[in-house]
């Protein structure tokens, strides 16, 4: 609350191809701000983004005239001594604007997700909790202290609760009582349930596309469905065919996700995720056997899936780059020579 009441300017931020969850909470800060009589500016891609149904319905307020501003401009406009609230991650790497990031010397980080290596560090706040379900939830508990519930517009109120309601999977995965206590909170602000379910419908293309990926699918290690696309989809496609995927197995991994001039994969269950590795316009037969095969191997040697499905695309990748040109792309690629990576010497 000081923060916001000592800053001249306030950004929100969050992780780059911003889902609800980001957008949530950033309106939730939106509404801290508001009711100390500052505006803050959310800082999104609003072309890259997988939010668009609850950004529009956000745009559309009188509150929020103006409140949307791109990495570029935000870096353009920021002054000394304005503070910087980045939500939903705490990695430098995958913020909006690692730019940004840099000029603002008050940072304030609100997470859920277990700290990575490369964190932000010298945050002004740091409310970090592993153990609540979303960057929502937390957003939501700081109102309950900063703010009363007549503070909330219902459209605010909403785009939390579809926050949290991204990230449980609909209250069924990572939920705790504080996660309900969140949700009759917001209940109380009026955000109204068929509206927030509303905003995660598809419609029947989209969800003919999905079940086109899902019927191609695997079971590997016993519990991780492992699907291949074979396609161009969206991120929304893509989050919503690995989400479904968990009624199949706890752990889910799309891969062949084509991110402009990357390609990446994305993984729901436990910790949502996405990787991305640099496109090379070569195509062979076998690569998604050696991904699921090196992936086994990974999780065998006690990685998380995350870095799991990391190691596996970096072994492709430069499987992929190491294959010389005048190979037959028929007999695949030539991966021996990367062998010894998967299984580096050990000290006896």
């Amino acid at each position: 609350g000081e923060l916001i009441s000592d800053a001249g300017q306030i950004f929100v931020m969050g992780h780059a191809h911003a889902d609800m969850d980001v957008v949530g909470a950033a309106a939730g800060i939106c509404c801290i701000a508001r009711k100390r009589g500052k505006k803050a500016q959310i800082v999104i891609d609003m072309e890259d983004n997988v939010a668009k149904p609850l950004l529009s319905k956000l745009a559309a307020l009188p509150e929020y005239k103006d409140a949307f501003i791109s990495g570029n401009d935000a870096f353009i406009s920021a002054q000394p001594g304005a503070l910087l609230v980045v939500v939903d991650t705490n990695r430098p790497d995958l913020v909006e604007s690692e730019q940004l990031l840099d000029a603002c010397n008050r940072v304030a980080v609100i997470d859920h997700h277990r700290r990575a290596a490369n964190y932000i560090e010298s945050a002004a706040l740091n409310f970090h909790e592993p153990y609540a379900s979303s960057a929502s939830e937390l957003v939501t508990e700081l109102l309950q202290y900063l703010a009363d519930p007549t503070d909330l517009l219902r459209a605010e109120s909403e785009a939390l609760l579809a926050g949290i309601v991204l990230d449980t999977k609909n209250f069924t995965m990572r939920t705790g009582g504080r996660t309900f206590e969140a949700a009759a909170f917001l209940r109380r602000a009026g955000a109204d349930t068929s509206d927030v379910q509303r905003l995660f419908q598809s419609d029947l293309a989209g969800m003919i596309e999905r079940y086109d990926i899902i019927r191609h699918a695997e079971l590997v290690h016993g519990d991780i469905a492992v699907a291949a696309v074979e396609k161009e989809i969206d991120r929304v496609t893509a989050a919503k065919t690995a989400d479904e995927l968990l009624t199949l197995a706890p752990s889910a991994v799309v891969t062949g996700l084509a991110l402009g001039k990357y390609i990446g994969c994305a993984g729901s269950g436990s910790d949502r995720f996405v990787v991305k590795k640099l496109h090379i316009d070569r195509s062979f037969p076998g690569t998604g056997d050696l991904y699921g095969a090196v992936l086994i191997g990974s999780l065998l040697q006690g990685n998380a899936l995350s870095a799991a499905a990391d190691n596996a695309a970096e072994f492709v990748s430069l499987a992929i780059q190491g294959t010389p040109c005048t190979q037959d792309t028929r007999f695949g690629v030539w991966f021996e020579p990367l062998l010894p990576r998967l299984c580096p010497p050990r000290d006896f």
